[in-house]
């Protein structure tokens, strides 16, 4: 079973037990939880309904803060003796996930009632409309209007 989650502006595909990285969170928790953007079970059923999706939570433990890598900014303008240097280090939250929980629904009972409604409206359609002859109707006639050729006079106009 994986999820994605969505955090510092990024999503994550996380998997139980995965260590990742994630932009800093500023928390003194020691675990923090998310709300999944979709899940998938293990027999490959994907979970992105709200209403599913809204009781489910991916729990994490903070391992602590990590420093990306040093990012060097040098900008120069020829000619002119104007230099700037600059760096930047990003900080970054490691997470171990150590949970994946749907909220007590199975993937089958979460996809069954969205599944059953399009159905009952076709077959709510079919009460409704008149009963139809299995006869087939012979297909539209093409209207005598249009004529068959182009007349001389009117080709002579185009040009």
């Amino acid at each position: 079973m994986y999820a994605i989650i969505r955090t510092g502006g990024k999503q994550s595909k996380v998997r139980q037990g995965d260590v990742i990285q994630v932009e800093l969170l500023k928390t003194a928790d020691e675990e923090v939880s998310f709300t999944p953007l979709m899940v998938v079970q293990e027999d490959g059923t994907a979970i992105t309904d709200r209403g599913a999706l809204g009781t489910a939570t991916v729990t994490a433990k903070v391992l602590g803060e990590a420093k990306g890598p040093k990012i060097d900014i040098f900008k120069y303008k020829n000619k002119t003796g104007y230099r700037r240097r600059m760096g930047h280090r990003q900080r970054y939250t490691e997470l171990e996930v150590t949970g994946i929980d749907v909220g007590g629904k199975s993937a089958k009972a979460a996809k069954a009632p969205a599944a059953k409604a399009p159905a009952a409206k076709a077959a709510a359609e079919q009460a409704k409309a008149p009963a139809k002859s299995s006869a087939k109707t012979p297909p539209a006639e093409i209207p005598a209007e249009i004529p068959a050729e182009i007349p001389a006079d009117s080709a002579s106009e185009e040009e």
